[in-house]
């Protein structure tokens, strides 16, 4: 995936989780862990690795926000978000 299609893939992500972010049911603490990143997807001065885990741990929290459990398929694409989101870390 070319860089401008993360930052389009993150942006997209971003409106969903401003949703998710509205609605009165969903713990707005899931979020945290993206919000610590400090990568948005108009920061274009970051580097793509940087953008592609915040993706991964954006999308995790999303699954999660999404999930009944962790046997749910939201709940096993949290999962899987996850392990991607620490492959992604590793290599910045």
């Amino acid at each position: 995936m070319h860089k401008d299609e993360l930052l389009e893939l993150h942006e997209q992500m971003v409106i969903i989780l401003e949703y998710f972010n509205g609605q009165d049911d969903v713990d707005s603490s899931l979020f945290d862990a993206y919000y610590q990143l400090d990568v948005e997807p108009g920061d274009v001065h970051k580097s793509k690795s940087e953008h592609k885990h915040a993706v991964f741990v954006l999308g995790n929290a999303l699954a999660s926000a999404m999930s009944d459990d962790e046997f749910s398929d939201a709940g096993r694409i949290s999962k899987r978000m996850q392990e991607l989101a620490d492959d992604a870390e590793s290599k910045l």
